[in-house]
């Protein structure tokens, strides 16, 4: 593509020492060290690396012009300077893979909890309804049907555009994270359709204060398309919030709430059987669900809302949204005969324990243990609460280790120490342990809850040779006698801070 077309179409007029005209561009990247000949560079101040450092050597490799937006001084190629290297970025790419999606419609999902499995929800509806979609997600993603590894929950630009270039698909679904709004992953995409499912302390470790945080959120709906429709979560008081900023727009708004809003949920008023109800303009739908939680029955009310502000018929999305079987990782449940109920769930905030807590006493749980760790390099305020709810809400809580990130293995164990006052808290840092622990000291009628990693592989080494929580579990059942409920094997987890037994 030719440079001057490529720079007039997607940043506008700018100005350059060098002409632009006849210079071929074959490729874009933020990475020095991916550059090839006749690419664009476009240089990103980050947070470990700064890409302006890097712009000779990028030139070096063989870059044919450059954007950033620091005075560099002078250089052997064009240097388009602009104010957001991020944001330039994402609208090079839009108009260097030729991504209009005029004829798609494209739906975001942000918030906190339940994003991913809002996504995944919308897709099995639209799907069913004989839609093709496409899906951007923490998972992975899909295109054409196709299974695409994900990296980011929201995929950088040059990933992003490349494959929507790709796309065929009639609709899009994007997981919209708080981090890809703040870098500008999304810039120069309009959306059909955007959805908030709820806000909770997360992330303040990257954004200043949760008003901030709200505000990022916040911003995804001022890419709404002119008459762009809006389904919010108003039981969330954040959702109100979004609520009031929207009332005097053009948006077309669809509101999961109480007190005069378009829709209500009544949730679980039989335990036994999961039934649910959902209540839309006096008309009173029953819903059973394969996957439990109250926290997924406000995903299926939203998911429900959105797919009707598309036209879909009421009874067939309650229908279609029976029987979604879920997805990795979100509230995945394993049972054996004789064995505990085990659930491995993403959740990493307060809010989310509580649901997902809630969810084992709901269903009479005679004892729940819970699982898991902190993240290294992560928001730290957010422990003392995750701790408070899950040690009022378990039985047993066994605090272990996550990501350590940048952090030392000693740090991470000293501060999980901090926690260890609390009558039912024991810590156990390797995390494999610590599940073995948790599944052979339940019974059967007892829950365990394993959260934080959800589908994710380890990325640190532990006793057990397997490579996820998933893994684990299956390993440990394998392992236990499921008629006495004993160990058939005996681990050992030392204290590493005195080298002493902390169980046997």
């Amino acid at each position: 593509m030719d440079l001057s077309e490529l720079i007039q179409n997607s940043l506008g007029h700018v100005r350059s020492k060098f002409p632009l005209q006849g210079i071929t561009i074959e490729g874009i990247t933020a990475n020095s060290k991916e550059v090839c000949k006749n690419d664009l560079f476009v240089a990103i101040s980050g947070y470990h690396h700064d890409g302006h450092d890097y712009i000779r050597h990028a030139i070096e490799c063989g870059a044919a012009a450059v954007v950033g937006e620091k005075y560099v001084g002078e250089l052997s190629v064009p240097y388009i300077r602009t104010s957001n290297s991020r944001s330039a970025l994402a609208k090079l790419a839009k108009e260097y893979y030729q991504t209009f999606t005029s004829g798609q419609t494209v739906i975001g999902v942000t918030g906190t909890n339940g994003k991913t499995t809002t996504c995944f929800m919308l897709r099995h509806i639209f799907e069913a309804s004989g839609f093709s979609c496409a899906l951007f997600s923490t998972l992975f993603n899909i295109v054409n049907g196709e299974k695409v590894p994900s990296e980011q929950t929201t995929s950088d630009p040059l990933k992003m555009h490349h494959l929507l270039s790709r796309s065929k698909d009639q609709i899009i679904i994007v997981e919209v994270s708080s981090h890809g709004l703040s870098q500008c992953r999304l810039d120069g995409i309009d959306f059909d359709c955007c959805v908030f499912t709820n806000l909770d302390h997360d992330h303040l470790d990257y954004h200043q204060n949760m008003e901030d945080y709200f505000s990022v959120k916040a911003s995804l709906f001022n890419k709404l398309k002119n008459r762009g429709k809006a389904v919010i979560n108003g039981y969330d008081s954040w959702g109100e919030k979004l609520i009031q900023s929207l009332e005097h727009t053009d948006k077309q708004m669809y509101v999961m709430g109480e007190g005069g809003h378009s829709f209500q949920i009544i949730p679980q008023y039989d335990l036994s059987s999961e039934t649910s109800f959902f209540i839309d303009q006096g008309k009173r739908y029953p819903i059973q669900q394969k996957i439990p939680g109250v926290h997924n029955i406000l995903n299926a009310g939203l998911a429900y809302l959105t797919a009707k502000s598309f036209h879909i018929p009421e009874a067939f999305v309650i229908h279609t949204l029976q029987n979604f079987e879920g997805i990795p990782g979100r509230f995945q449940i394993t049972r054996q005969t004789g064995q505990p109920t085990i659930v491995i769930d993403y959740a990493h905030t307060a809010d989310a324990f509580y649901h997902c807590l809630q969810t084992g006493h709901a269903h009479k749980a005679t004892r729940i243990f819970h699982v898991f760790g902190f993240r290294g390099d992560r928001d730290i305020s957010k422990r003392k609460r995750m701790v408070e709810i899950s040690s009022l809400l378990s039985d047993k809580v066994i605090l272990t280790t996550d990501d350590l990130n940048q952090i030392s293995h000693d740090a991470m164990v000293k501060s999980l120490h901090e926690f260890s006052r609390l009558d039912n808290v024991q810590i156990i840092p390797d995390r494999t342990l610590a599940i073995e622990f948790a599944i052979t000291s339940a019974r059967e009628g007892d829950w365990v809850f394993i959260t934080g990693k959800g589908h994710e592989r380890y990325k640190e080494s532990y006793k057990l040779p397997s490579s996820s929580d998933l893994e684990t579990v299956r390993m440990i059942q394998q392992l236990v006698d499921s008629e006495s409920g004993e160990r058939c094997f005996q681990l050992k987890c030392w204290d590493e801070t005195d080298e002493k037994p902390m169980f046997h």
